[in-house]
C-alpha cells in the first residue's frame, strides 16, 4: 500500500530537527533534549533497559521483553500488564515565573536548537529583530482586547480571534478573557457586578456547608436552644446529653446519612489532595514554600477540590487535578484588580468546573471503554496523525511500537501542563480555551503538532529514544508549534 503523501509544509526544516544535538545541562535543570551520546547509547541499549513512562503520575520500564506501565488506579489498563500507581514522579524542573510575551522570552525550535556557534551572532540579530516585532504586536493586541472588553457588549468572536493569538499579561486581560471564554461573564457588561456578587456568594455557601467539621456541628447543637422543665426557653452552655445526640451526628454511627461516617469516607480522598497540592508546581514561589502567601495559595486550591469531590461524587478526586486547577488560579489570583484577586479562589472555583466539563470523562474510571472516555479520545489523536502524516504514525506504531498511551494520556488529562514551562503552559491555553469547537479539537492538533515538530527525529529513533523524547518534550517554539496546530485545523476542514 502506498503511504499518504507527506505534504510539503510538514518537510520544511522550520518544523522538524535535523536530529540530535549536543546540549549543555546545569545540575539543577530538567533532562534535556536527546543529544547524540544518548542517542548513540539508547540505540546501543537491550530490552531490560530502564524507560521512565509518565502517565499523569505513572512510571514504567521495560524488562525481559514486557513493557509495563505504573500509574494511578483511576484508569484501568487496556494491557495485561499495565498496573496502578499512586506515587507521585517528579517532571521536568519549570523555569521560575516570567512575563511569556517579553521581549527577554526567546524561545528556539530544535533546529533553532542545532544552529552551530558560527551562526550565533546571525541568530541573535534575528532574534532580537523577532523580539521587536512580537513586542510591537503584544502592544497591539493588548490595545484591541482592552477595546473589545470596554464595550457594552462583548463580541465574543473577536476576542477568541484575538485570545488565540497569546493573551499579554499586562491590565489583568488574561483573567478578564479567560472568564469569558469560560462562560462565568455574561457577554453584557452591566451584568457582571451582579452576577460576580451571586457567584461568590453561592461560593461562600459551599465552604460553609461542605467545608465543616462534624465536630463543629455537634458543638452547635451542645449550644442549642432547649426548653426547661416549666417550658421556659433557656440556652444549654452544658454538655449535649448522649440520649440526646441525633444519630446521624453520632461519631460511632455507620448510617449513610451520618455526617460522621461520610466524614471518615472522605479522609482518604482529603489526604490525597494535601499531598498533591503540596507538590503543584514545587518551582514556583508562588504554589510552594513555607510563606504566609504560598500556603494561603495551596489552602485556595485545598479547598476548591475538596468541594469539588463532594459535589461531584461520580467522579470525586482524580490526581492531577491539581495540575489542571494550577493555571487557573495563578492568572486569578494575579489580577491587578484587588477585589478580583480577592474572590480568585471563588472565581476559580466555577471556572475549573466549567473547564472539566469537557474533560470530566478523562478522569471517569467506568468511561474509559466508552466513546468518550480517555483511551477513545487517545485513538482518535493517533487517527490525526495518521491522517496528516501517516509515515510518521506507521513508523511510531507500527514500526517501533510506542503506543500513544504510554505519552499522550499525560498529555491530554494534564492539558500539556506538564510538558512545558508554566508561562509557555499559559499562552497554549489561551489557544485552547479561544477555540470556538472547544478546548478538546484543538488539544489534540496542539498534541499532533507536537509529534511533527519532531518528526525527523521520531522517524530516526528506536522504542526506546523515541519514548524518552516524547516523555521529555524538548524546549519549542510556541509560536511555532500553535501555528502547526492551526494549520492542521485548515488542513481537516
Amino acid at each position: 500500500m502506498v503511504n499518504k503523501r507527506v505534504p510539503d509544509w510538514l518537510n520544511s526544516s522550520l518544523w522538524s530537527s535535523p536530529g540530535p544535538q549536543p546540549s549543555v545541562q546545569s545540575p539543577s535543570s530538567s533532562p534535556t533534549p536527546l543529544n547524540d551520546d544518548d542517542d548513540r547509547s539508547t540505540r546501543s541499549a537491550t530490552k531490560s533497559s530502564t524507560v521512565s513512562v509518565n502517565a499523569v503520575k505513572a512510571g514504567g520500564s521495560v524488562s525481559d521483553g514486557e513493557f509495563t506501565v505504573e500509574r494511578p488506579g483511576y484508569l484501568t489498563a487496556a494491557p495485561a500488564v499495565i498496573r496502578a500507581e499512586t506515587r507521585h514522579v517528579p517532571t521536568r524542573a519549570k523555569a521560575e515565573i516570567r512575563d511569556p510575551l517579553s521581549s527577554n522570552s526567546n524561545y528556539h525550535s530544535d533546529d533553532e536548537n542545532g544552529s552551530s556557534a558560527s551562526s550565533t551572532t546571525t541568530s541573535a540579530s534575528a532574534a532580537a529583530a523577532a523580539a521587536a516585532i512580537s513586542s510591537a504586536e503584544d502592544i497591539s493586541r493588548q490595545a484591541q482586547l482592552c477595546q473589545e472588553l470596554s464595550r457594552k457588549i462583548i463580541n465574543m468572536g473577536e476576542v477568541r480571534r484575538l485570545a488565540s493569538q497569546g493573551i499579554p499579561d499586562g491590565a489583568g486581560i488574561r483573567a478578564t478573557v479567560w472568564k469569558l471564554l469560560l462562560g462565568y461573564l455574561p457577554t453584557e457588561k452591566a451584568l457582571w457586578p451582579t452576577e460576580l456578587v451571586k457567584k461568590r456568594s453561592q461560593y461562600k455557601h459551599f465552604k460553609e456547608e461542605l467545608l465543616v467539621n462534624p465536630s463543629e456541628i455537634t458543638r452547635k447543637l451542645e449550644k442549642s436552644v432547649i426548653l426547661d422543665d416549666e417550658g421556659t426557653v433557656i440556652e444549654d452552655k452544658g454538655a449535649l446529653p448522649r440520649s440526646e445526640i441525633p444519630q446521624g451526628e453520632h461519631p460511632l454511627s455507620l448510617g449513610k446519612n451520618s455526617i460522621w461516617n461520610q466524614f471518615f469516607q472522605d479522609t482518604e480522598i482529603i489526604e490525597q489532595i494535601d499531598r498533591d497540592v503540596k507538590r503543584t508546581h514545587p518551582d514556583l514561589h508562588f504554589f510552594s514554600g513555607d510563606t504566609p502567601f504560598a500556603k494561603s495559595n495551596q489552602d485556595s486550591l485545598r479547598n476548591i477540590l475538596i468541594i469539588f469531590a463532594k459535589l461531584n461524587p461520580g467522579i470525586r478526586y482524580v490526581q492531577g487535578m491539581n495540575e489542571v486547577l494550577a493555571p487557573l488560579f495563578y492568572v486569578f489570583r494575579n489580577d491587578p484588580n484587588e477585589e478580583n484577586a480577592a474572590s480568585a479562589e471563588a472565581d476559580t472555583f466555577f471556572c475549573f468546573v466549567e473547564l472539566l466539563s469537557g474533560f470530566r470523562d478523562h478522569f471517569c474510571q467506568q468511561l474509559d471503554n466508552s466513546v468518550v472516555g480517555i483511551r477513545s479520545t487517545i485513538t482518535k489523536l493517533s487517527q490525526f496523525l495518521k491522517e496528516h502524516d501517516e509515515e510518521l504514525w506507521r513508523h511510531l506504531e507500527m514500526t517501533t511500537k510506542v503506543n500513544p498511551q504510554f505519552y499522550a494520556f499525560r498529555w491530554i488529562t494534564l492539558l500539556l501542563t506538564q510538558e512545558f514551562n508554566f508561562p509557555d503552559s499559559l499562552l497554549i491555553w489561551d489557544t485552547l480555551l479561544s477555540d470556538p469547537e472547544g478546548p478538546l479539537e484543538t488539544l489534540l492538533r496542539v498534541c499532533c503538532a507536537m509529534l511533527i515538530i519532531v518528526r525527523r527525529r521520531l522517524l530516526a529513533g528506536d522504542f526506546t529514544s523515541n519514548l524518552k523524547l516524547l516523555q521529555n518534550y524538548p524546549s519549542t517554539n510556541i509560536s511555532h508549534l500553535l501555528y502547526v496546530a492551526n494549520k492542521l485545523r485548515v488542513k481537516s476542514v
